[in-house]
């Protein structure tokens, strides 16, 4: 039997006149899912070289694909486009986009993400539902129409 359970969300260039939503000093994202029950959401995202995300922490799986770019982990660890990463749950890191191209990511985000200060406060914590209003937000204010990317 056939189920026909699937969504074709379309594709935008990715390079910087895609759909991007803009997040901050050179840190875009095109979401591509939000989850059933707000268990997370699946989106690229696009950084400029130089571009850091501030140590944060996840409360649930991430898994990351590189389409495009380098980043450096806060290891040291450089990754390449075609790497994988995986961080298992309640990974606290930060990291960075480097080299000369913009960093394309295909990311898997699982629970919340909860940026930390420099004691182990929480100072900003993101979740689905901030992502899909982030979305809806944009796509009003630009006048584009949105996608149905909720699952079902």
């Amino acid at each position: 039997m056939i189920n026909e359970r699937h969504t074709v969300t379309r594709a935008s260039p990715l390079s910087a006149d895609g759909l991007w939503i803009p997040e901050g000093p050179g840190k875009w994202s095109r979401p591509l899912r939000f989850l059933k029950d707000g268990r997370g959401w699946v989106e690229l995202m696009r950084l400029d070289p130089g571009t850091k995300l501030g140590l944060h922490r996840h409360t649930g799986e991430v898994h990351a694909f590189n389409l495009e770019g380098q980043r450096r982990l806060c290891t040291g660890e450089i990754v390449e486009p075609g790497d994988y990463v995986h961080e298992s749950t309640g990974n606290v890191d930060w990291w960075e986009a480097v080299g000369d191209k913009a960093l394309v990511v295909m990311v898997v985000v699982m629970g919340t993400v909860e940026y930390l200060g420099h004691n182990g406060e929480v100072k900003l914590r993101i979740t689905a539902a901030d992502r899909l209003d982030d979305y809806q937000r944009y796509c009003s204010e630009a006048g584009i129409e949105p996608q149905d990317l909720l699952e079902r």
